[in-house]
Protein backbone atom coordinates (compact mmCIF):
# COMPACT_ATOMS: atom_id res chain seq x y z
CA UNK A 1 0.00 0.00 0.00
CA UNK A 2 1.21 3.77 -0.92
CA UNK A 3 1.84 5.85 2.16
CA UNK A 4 1.73 2.28 3.59
CA UNK A 5 3.83 4.49 7.33
CA UNK A 6 1.11 7.35 7.06
CA UNK A 7 -1.25 4.99 6.53
CA UNK A 8 -0.74 3.08 9.85
CA UNK A 9 -0.04 6.70 11.72
CA UNK A 10 -3.63 7.91 10.50
CA UNK A 11 -4.74 4.42 12.21
CA UNK A 12 -3.02 5.22 15.30
CA UNK A 13 -4.37 8.59 15.57
CA UNK A 14 -7.71 7.45 15.55
CA UNK A 15 -7.15 5.27 18.12
CA UNK A 16 -8.46 6.44 21.96
CA UNK A 17 -5.67 4.67 23.94
CA UNK A 18 -2.63 6.93 24.73
CA UNK A 19 0.48 4.96 22.65
CA UNK A 20 4.10 5.45 22.54
CA UNK A 21 6.94 3.94 21.15
CA UNK A 22 10.69 3.36 22.68
CA UNK A 23 13.75 1.85 21.73
CA UNK A 24 15.92 -0.09 23.60
CA UNK A 25 17.64 3.35 25.34
CA UNK A 26 14.43 4.26 26.29
CA UNK A 27 13.99 7.25 23.68
CA UNK A 28 10.25 8.35 22.18
CA UNK A 29 10.42 7.37 18.73
CA UNK A 30 6.79 8.02 17.96
CA UNK A 31 3.58 9.06 20.22
CA UNK A 32 -0.25 9.27 18.75
CA UNK A 33 -2.35 12.10 19.12
CA UNK A 34 -4.37 10.70 22.04
CA UNK A 35 -0.93 10.39 23.64
CA UNK A 36 0.22 14.26 22.97
CA UNK A 37 -3.23 15.59 23.40
CA UNK A 38 -3.68 14.27 27.04
CA UNK A 39 -0.04 15.53 27.46
CA UNK A 40 0.46 13.57 30.78
CA UNK A 41 0.63 17.01 32.57
CA UNK A 42 -0.66 15.20 35.70
CA UNK A 43 2.58 14.04 37.09
CA UNK A 44 1.28 10.04 36.37
CA UNK A 45 3.58 9.34 33.90
CA UNK A 46 5.56 11.66 32.12
CA UNK A 47 5.04 15.88 32.82
CA UNK A 48 6.83 16.63 29.80
CA UNK A 49 5.03 18.64 26.30
CA UNK A 50 7.21 17.89 23.91
CA UNK A 51 8.01 14.66 22.74
CA UNK A 52 11.34 15.22 20.83
CA UNK A 53 14.59 13.89 22.07
CA UNK A 54 12.61 12.24 25.36
CA UNK A 55 13.85 9.52 27.24
CA UNK A 56 10.92 7.79 28.65
CA UNK A 57 13.15 5.83 31.17
CA UNK A 58 14.58 8.87 32.31
CA UNK A 59 11.55 10.65 32.98
CA UNK A 60 10.36 7.28 34.35
CA UNK A 61 13.52 6.98 36.85
CA UNK A 62 12.97 10.73 37.87
CA UNK A 63 9.49 9.86 38.90
CA UNK A 64 10.91 6.58 41.03
CA UNK A 65 13.68 8.76 42.67
CA UNK A 66 10.75 11.25 44.09
CA UNK A 67 9.36 7.94 46.31
CA UNK A 68 6.21 7.74 43.71
CA UNK A 69 5.24 4.20 44.02
CA UNK A 70 4.18 3.89 40.75
CA UNK A 71 7.01 5.22 39.12
CA UNK A 72 8.97 2.28 40.51
CA UNK A 73 6.86 -0.29 39.26
CA UNK A 74 6.68 1.15 35.61
CA UNK A 75 10.55 1.75 35.54
CA UNK A 76 10.95 -1.79 36.98
CA UNK A 77 7.82 -3.44 34.55
CA UNK A 78 9.49 -1.54 31.31
CA UNK A 79 13.12 -2.68 32.33
CA UNK A 80 12.03 -6.33 32.78
CA UNK A 81 9.97 -6.33 29.22
CA UNK A 82 13.66 -4.83 27.78
CA UNK A 83 15.80 -6.92 29.28
CA UNK A 84 13.24 -9.99 28.24
CA UNK A 85 12.60 -11.20 31.96
CA UNK A 86 9.09 -11.20 31.01
CA UNK A 87 7.08 -10.92 27.64
CA UNK A 88 4.55 -7.93 28.66
CA UNK A 89 4.15 -5.40 31.64
CA UNK A 90 0.14 -4.45 32.61
CA UNK A 91 -0.41 -2.47 35.42
CA UNK A 92 -3.58 -0.38 36.45
CA UNK A 93 -3.64 2.90 38.56
CA UNK A 94 -5.61 5.62 39.16
CA UNK A 95 -4.65 9.52 37.50
CA UNK A 96 -6.99 11.84 39.24
CA UNK A 97 -7.46 15.41 38.32
CA UNK A 98 -8.44 18.13 40.53
CA UNK A 99 -11.92 17.92 38.83
CA UNK A 100 -12.20 14.31 37.80
CA UNK A 101 -11.51 10.41 39.01
CA UNK A 102 -9.61 8.59 36.32
CA UNK A 103 -8.68 5.31 35.97
CA UNK A 104 -5.70 3.79 33.33
CA UNK A 105 -4.38 0.53 32.43
CA UNK A 106 -0.78 0.52 31.39
CA UNK A 107 0.41 -1.85 28.94
CA UNK A 108 3.95 -2.73 27.70
CA UNK A 109 4.83 -4.80 24.46
CA UNK A 110 7.72 -5.56 22.46
CA UNK A 111 8.51 -5.53 18.60
CA UNK A 112 11.67 -6.15 16.53
CA UNK A 113 11.86 -4.36 13.19
CA UNK A 114 14.35 -5.23 11.39
CA UNK A 115 17.81 -5.52 13.79
CA UNK A 116 15.66 -3.38 16.31
CA UNK A 117 13.17 -4.08 19.20
CA UNK A 118 10.90 -1.34 19.84
CA UNK A 119 8.10 -1.03 22.86
CA UNK A 120 4.71 0.07 22.31
CA UNK A 121 3.33 1.65 25.74
CA UNK A 122 -0.44 1.87 25.81
CA UNK A 123 -2.18 3.64 28.33
CA UNK A 124 -6.13 3.08 28.07
CA UNK A 125 -8.91 4.76 29.94
CA UNK A 126 -10.60 1.91 32.01
CA UNK A 127 -12.19 5.27 34.40
CA UNK A 128 -16.27 3.82 33.33
CA UNK A 129 -15.42 0.33 34.60
CA UNK A 130 -13.74 1.16 37.42
CA UNK A 131 -16.67 3.26 38.69
CA UNK A 132 -18.80 0.65 37.09
CA UNK A 133 -16.95 -1.67 39.59
CA UNK A 134 -16.80 0.50 42.41
CA UNK A 135 -20.12 0.80 42.52
CA UNK A 136 -20.97 -2.62 42.54
CA UNK A 137 -18.51 -3.01 45.56
CA UNK A 138 -20.16 -0.40 47.30
CA UNK A 139 -23.57 -2.00 46.45
CA UNK A 140 -22.75 -5.46 47.88
CA UNK A 141 -21.40 -3.74 50.94
CA UNK A 142 -24.52 -1.93 51.74
CA UNK A 143 -27.94 -2.58 52.93
CA UNK A 144 -30.40 -1.60 50.33
CA UNK A 145 -33.32 -0.30 52.53
CA UNK A 146 -31.30 2.05 55.18
CA UNK A 147 -27.80 2.84 53.05
CA UNK A 148 -25.78 1.50 56.00
CA UNK A 149 -23.25 -0.80 55.64
CA UNK A 150 -24.62 -4.67 56.01
CA UNK A 151 -23.82 -7.79 57.26
CA UNK A 152 -21.12 -8.88 55.17
CA UNK A 153 -19.38 -5.36 55.63
CA UNK A 154 -19.46 -6.18 59.74
CA UNK A 155 -17.99 -9.15 59.72
CA UNK A 156 -14.91 -7.50 58.07
CA UNK A 157 -14.79 -4.69 59.88
CA UNK A 158 -15.11 -6.85 63.25
CA UNK A 159 -12.53 -9.04 61.71
CA UNK A 160 -9.94 -6.50 61.07
CA UNK A 161 -10.80 -4.55 64.37
CA UNK A 162 -10.66 -7.60 66.32
CA UNK A 163 -7.01 -8.71 65.13
CA UNK A 164 -5.55 -4.79 66.20
CA UNK A 165 -7.03 -4.24 68.90
CA UNK A 166 -5.63 -8.25 70.02
CA UNK A 167 -2.36 -6.95 68.50
CA UNK A 168 -2.50 -3.31 70.58
CA UNK A 169 -4.33 -5.15 73.66
CA UNK A 170 -7.13 -2.11 73.42
CA UNK A 171 -10.73 -2.17 73.95
CA UNK A 172 -13.32 -2.73 71.60
CA UNK A 173 -17.10 -2.36 72.28
CA UNK A 174 -19.83 -3.80 70.29
CA UNK A 175 -24.02 -2.94 71.00
CA UNK A 176 -26.80 -4.37 69.19
CA UNK A 177 -29.96 -2.45 68.94
CA UNK A 178 -33.13 -3.99 68.08
CA UNK A 179 -36.47 -2.55 67.37
CA UNK A 180 -38.91 -2.94 69.92
CA UNK A 181 -41.83 -5.22 69.36
CA UNK A 182 -40.78 -3.96 65.53
CA UNK A 183 -43.45 -6.98 64.25
CA UNK A 184 -46.39 -5.56 65.65
CA UNK A 185 -45.58 -2.27 63.77
CA UNK A 186 -45.71 -4.35 60.74
CA UNK A 187 -48.80 -6.25 61.76
CA UNK A 188 -50.50 -3.12 62.62
CA UNK A 189 -49.63 -0.04 60.16
CA UNK A 190 -47.95 -2.29 57.04
CA UNK A 191 -44.72 -2.99 55.62
CA UNK A 192 -43.80 0.80 54.82
CA UNK A 193 -44.57 2.05 58.06
CA UNK A 194 -42.10 -0.83 59.32
CA UNK A 195 -39.39 0.23 56.70
CA UNK A 196 -39.72 3.95 57.24
CA UNK A 197 -39.20 2.68 60.61
CA UNK A 198 -36.05 1.14 60.15
CA UNK A 199 -34.42 3.69 57.96
CA UNK A 200 -35.12 6.46 60.98
CA UNK A 201 -33.40 4.46 63.30
CA UNK A 202 -30.35 3.51 61.11
CA UNK A 203 -30.26 7.64 60.62
CA UNK A 204 -30.03 7.89 64.21
CA UNK A 205 -27.62 5.47 64.71
CA UNK A 206 -25.23 6.59 62.07
CA UNK A 207 -24.78 9.88 64.16
CA UNK A 208 -23.45 7.71 66.82
CA UNK A 209 -20.63 5.80 64.33
CA UNK A 210 -19.70 9.13 62.43
CA UNK A 211 -15.23 8.44 63.64
CA UNK A 212 -13.52 6.67 60.63
CA UNK A 213 -12.53 3.72 63.47
CA UNK A 214 -16.43 3.04 64.27
CA UNK A 215 -19.03 1.15 62.21
CA UNK A 216 -22.65 1.06 62.18
CA UNK A 217 -24.37 -1.48 60.08
CA UNK A 218 -27.58 -3.29 59.32
CA UNK A 219 -27.19 -6.70 61.53
CA UNK A 220 -30.28 -8.07 59.87
CA UNK A 221 -34.09 -7.84 60.18
CA UNK A 222 -34.54 -4.74 62.88
CA UNK A 223 -31.18 -5.44 64.62
CA UNK A 224 -28.31 -2.96 64.28
CA UNK A 225 -24.85 -3.14 65.34
CA UNK A 226 -22.45 -0.28 66.25
CA UNK A 227 -18.96 -1.01 67.00
CA UNK A 228 -16.66 1.50 68.78
CA UNK A 229 -12.82 1.73 69.10
CA UNK A 230 -11.03 4.02 71.38
CA UNK A 231 -13.46 4.74 74.36
CA UNK A 232 -13.63 3.67 77.51
CA UNK A 233 -16.80 1.72 79.17
CA UNK A 234 -18.26 4.39 80.45
CA UNK A 235 -18.52 6.61 77.75
CA UNK A 236 -19.81 3.17 75.74
CA UNK A 237 -22.74 2.96 78.49
CA UNK A 238 -23.51 6.36 77.90
CA UNK A 239 -24.27 6.69 74.29
CA UNK A 240 -25.99 3.66 74.46
CA UNK A 241 -28.40 5.53 76.16
CA UNK A 242 -28.17 8.52 74.69
CA UNK A 243 -29.09 6.26 71.65
CA UNK A 244 -32.19 5.19 73.23
CA UNK A 245 -33.75 8.10 74.49
CA UNK A 246 -33.14 9.84 70.57
CA UNK A 247 -35.11 7.22 69.39
CA UNK A 248 -37.85 7.98 72.11
CA UNK A 249 -37.87 10.95 69.83
CA UNK A 250 -39.25 10.01 66.98
CA UNK A 251 -42.20 10.37 64.95
CA UNK A 252 -45.30 8.75 67.24
CA UNK A 253 -48.20 6.73 65.79
CA UNK A 254 -51.52 6.69 67.21
CA UNK A 255 -53.75 3.73 66.77
CA UNK A 256 -57.44 3.22 65.92
CA UNK A 257 -57.77 2.91 69.35
CA UNK A 258 -56.59 6.13 69.88
CA UNK A 259 -53.29 4.66 71.68
CA UNK A 260 -49.89 6.30 71.58
CA UNK A 261 -47.04 4.40 70.16
CA UNK A 262 -43.83 4.73 70.42
CA UNK A 263 -40.89 3.44 68.83
CA UNK A 264 -38.09 2.38 71.19
CA UNK A 265 -35.13 -0.20 70.97
CA UNK A 266 -33.41 -2.71 73.26
CA UNK A 267 -29.33 -2.43 73.44
CA UNK A 268 -27.08 -5.04 74.87
CA UNK A 269 -23.28 -4.10 75.08
CA UNK A 270 -20.01 -5.49 75.56
CA UNK A 271 -16.98 -4.80 75.94
CA UNK A 272 -13.41 -6.90 75.50
CA UNK A 273 -9.66 -6.70 75.35
CA UNK A 274 -9.55 -9.43 73.00
CA UNK A 275 -7.22 -12.54 74.56
CA UNK A 276 -5.20 -14.72 71.90
CA UNK A 277 -7.75 -17.76 72.55
CA UNK A 278 -10.70 -15.74 71.56
CA UNK A 279 -12.71 -14.95 68.56
CA UNK A 280 -14.12 -11.57 67.53
CA UNK A 281 -17.67 -14.12 67.27
CA UNK A 282 -17.43 -14.06 71.25
CA UNK A 283 -18.09 -10.36 71.62
CA UNK A 284 -21.07 -10.51 69.53
CA UNK A 285 -21.84 -13.17 71.84
CA UNK A 286 -21.86 -11.17 75.01
CA UNK A 287 -23.32 -8.61 73.53
CA UNK A 288 -26.32 -10.90 72.33
CA UNK A 289 -26.76 -12.33 75.73
CA UNK A 290 -26.75 -8.20 77.07
CA UNK A 291 -29.78 -7.54 74.84
CA UNK A 292 -31.82 -10.79 75.43
CA UNK A 293 -31.24 -9.42 79.43
CA UNK A 294 -32.91 -5.86 78.11
CA UNK A 295 -35.55 -7.52 76.33
CA UNK A 296 -36.91 -9.43 78.83
CA UNK A 297 -36.66 -6.92 81.75
CA UNK A 298 -39.03 -4.67 79.89
CA UNK A 299 -37.48 -3.30 76.84
CA UNK A 300 -36.71 0.37 75.88
CA UNK A 301 -33.20 -0.73 78.00
CA UNK A 302 -29.72 -1.11 77.72
CA UNK A 303 -27.86 -4.16 79.35
CA UNK A 304 -23.73 -4.07 79.50
CA UNK A 305 -21.61 -6.31 80.43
Amino acid sequence: MKNSVEFLAQVLDSVTDHIAVIDESGDIKFVNRAWQEFGYKNDCVISSSSWDCVNYLDECTRVAESGDQFGMDVLTGIQNVINGTQNKFELEYPCHSSDAQRWFVMRVLSFQLDDNRYFVISHQNITERKKAENAAYELARTDALTAIPNRRTLDEFLKTEWNRSLRHQSLLHLAIIDIDQFKLINDMYGHSVGDKCLQSVADILKRFANRADDICARYGGDEFVIVWTGITSKEARMLCQKIRKTVLKLDTTVDDYGVVRHVTVSIGLAGMVPAFNSVYTDLVLAADKKLYEAKTHGRNKVCAK
